[in-house]
């Protein structure tokens, strides 16, 4: 299953967010993640569209995160950057072709969709599993906390 390189950028921006006393304006966390702020306010806009960041106005403008650090699962940001839809869809291969089966030979998926679609939920039970607090966790965070605290 690919990824976009947006789901990671999102990803380092909610552990950066979980650890912010307020809100992180779009151009300091681009300057932590040396990536365009254009590019990661496509892809803040889209954590905000689904309710796992919200944007505040003002001097003191950036993001904060909607929920605590604990309840933003991975999943929650795949699906908001990459979207819900299934990573595999079939076609119905088997329904073309010298080997092409009849329709009524095709009412339930065929083993390559099983063994996808098992993978798939195998993949996203993992995601689910995983929040942004879990993330952080896994981090050396002093220099992150001390960035944060001097760049406002």
């Amino acid at each position: 299953m690919k990824i976009s390189g947006g789901v990671e950028w999102s990803l380092h921006c909610c552990v950066v967010l979980s650890q912010a006393e307020g809100p992180v304006p779009t151009a300091r966390l681009a300057d932590l993640h040396g990536v365009s702020k254009s590019y990661l306010a496509k892809h803040l806009q889209s954590l905000a569209r689904a309710g796992l960041v919200h944007p505040t106005e003002g001097r003191d403008g950036g993001y904060v995160l909607t929920r605590a650090p604990a309840d933003i699962t991975v999943l929650d940001v795949v699906q908001a950057v990459d979207g819900a839809g299934p990573a595999f869809r079939c076609t119905e291969i088997r329904q073309q072709g010298l080997l092409a089966a009849p329709p009524e030979q095709c009412k339930t998926p065929c083993g390559i969709a099983k063994v996808m679609a098992e993978a798939e939920r195998a993949w996203r039970a993992s995601l689910s599993g995983v929040t942004i607090a879990d993330l952080a966790a896994t981090l050396d965070l002093t220099a992150l906390r001390r960035t944060l605290e001097t760049s406002f």
